[in-house]
């Protein structure tokens, strides 16, 4: 079997990427000219075999915020294997192989949406925070504010969309892609989509909006794709709009967004959830761990680290599993090495190695979700592989105390 790595051909290659995707149920009949929309935001090779490609990797460049400062970041946004090419062992190597083309023209920080936890780890992901999901009557909403008569939002609009969310308040782990053709991808294919928002920029700008879908008929569901808003009072407004809904839809789903539990702004969430349980319109909360990340390029992270609290260093030994999966010709080889660490409110990783500091054993993985504060360094060592003084721990406790990460964009 003759196996080539190549960049994504459309002429060539394009009835064999509606193939992939079809074959994995990722693209149905009539959506063919959606799929060539979303490829031209990516950067998306393919595993050729037999003069014939079989497999699919995508990725898309963005931003990642790291409390105040926005870092370059790829999405992987695509992965995808035909059904002759399973079991080769060609998802971790391909995968591997676009993480390192994408750190090669820039990315600090790579990330992506996993079918399953485990596979990624090998090539040093590690696991976000969990995602709450939750469905609610909107006629039980608790909301006191005014909302004005908003303006409906079409597919044409996709670039100010696609720039209102560009624009939207962004907290700790919020990501961004750049291309307007990613948000446009969206739209088309969301079934029964529509869009409600406000265009109270100086100049016409669509500042805050919601893009959603009905998943049912008459009464619902309805599920919101994102919320787009750049302060709380906005935010309001879209949820006080979202409540008027209630007069005839009987549940709505939406991702919680960050910083704001919506369990506040229900009358009575346990009583509907009993009266509902297991029908169509189920008033319930779910929650998934759906996203991973993983550092690229450790310096210039830690160099853009400002936390608060008593400055910490040591002596970081870190791992980088990648490195088994990378082809001899990529220039980036994964940032495994050991590291003299320094975190506080300026922050540093240089090369090297201090016998005055104690230590951090770890892998690139389990350090990247605790410097996104996914969970406590005394945590991360009882279900990762990390080994340090408990001191050290518990040190690095203090210093990470961060919000949750929440990425406010699905990939």
């Amino acid at each position: 079997m003759e196996m080539k790595l190549r960049k994504f051909n459309p002429e060539k290659d394009k009835k064999a990427g509606y193939r992939i995707w079809k074959e994995v149920g990722w693209l149905e009949k009539g959506k063919e000219k959606v799929m060539d929309i979303f490829l031209k935001c990516c950067d998306t090779w393919v595993a050729e075999i037999n003069g014939e490609a079989e497999f699919l990797a995508l990725t898309t460049s963005g931003t990642f915020r790291y409390l105040e400062e926005e870092l370059p970041f790829s999405g992987i946004t695509g992965v995808t294997t035909s059904r002759i090419a399973r079991k080769l062992g060609l998802a971790k190597e391909i995968s591997a192989y676009v993480i390192a083309k994408a750190a090669e023209k820039g990315a600090w920080i790579s990330g992506l949406g996993i079918f399953e936890q485990g596979f990624y780890n090998l090539l040093g992901y590690g696991s976000g925070g969990y995602e709450h999901i939750i469905y609610f009557d909107p006629a039980d909403l608790k909301i006191d504010v005014n909302f004005r008569v908003p303006e409906r939002l079409y597919e044409a609009n996709y670039r100010a969309i696609h720039k209102s969310r560009l624009n939207r308040l962004k907290t700790h782990g919020a990501v961004s892609f750049d291309d307007y053709h990613s948000t446009q991808a969206e739209i088309k294919w969301t079934k029964q989509g529509f869009g409600l928002g406000y265009f109270d920029g100086p100049n016409g700008e669509l500042t805050h909006h919601f893009w959603a879908s009905n998943r049912g008929g008459e009464h619902g569901p309805y599920f919101i794709s994102w919320l787009a808003y750049q302060n709380y009072d906005q935010f309001l407004e879209l949820m006080a709009l979202i409540k008027s809904l209630g007069d005839q839809v009987r549940l709505i789903g939406m991702t919680e967004p960050a910083e704001i539990q919506l369990q506040d702004f229900l009358k009575y969430p346990f009583r509907y959830r009993i009266a509902s349980e297991k029908s169509k319109y189920e008033s319930k909360m779910r929650a998934a761990s759906w996203w991973q990340m993983r550092i690229c390029n450790l310096e210039k992270c830690l160099e853009k680290t400002h936390l608060q609290g008593e400055e910490v260093s040591f002596n970081l030994e870190l791992s980088d599993p990648i490195e088994e999966f990378l082809a001899k010709d990529t220039e980036w080889k994964g940032i495994s090495g050991n590291y003299i660490i320094k975190l506080g409110e300026q922050s540093s990783a240089l090369k090297g190695k201090d016998k005055s500091l104690p230590t951090l054993q770890t892998s690139v993985g389990p350090f990247t979700r605790m410097w996104l504060g996914v969970r406590p360094a005394t945590g991360l060592a009882v279900t990762e592989d990390i080994n340090a003084p408990k001191d050290l721990l518990k040190q690095l406790n203090k210093v990470f105390l961060l919000p949750d990460p929440k990425p406010g964009w699905e990939y």
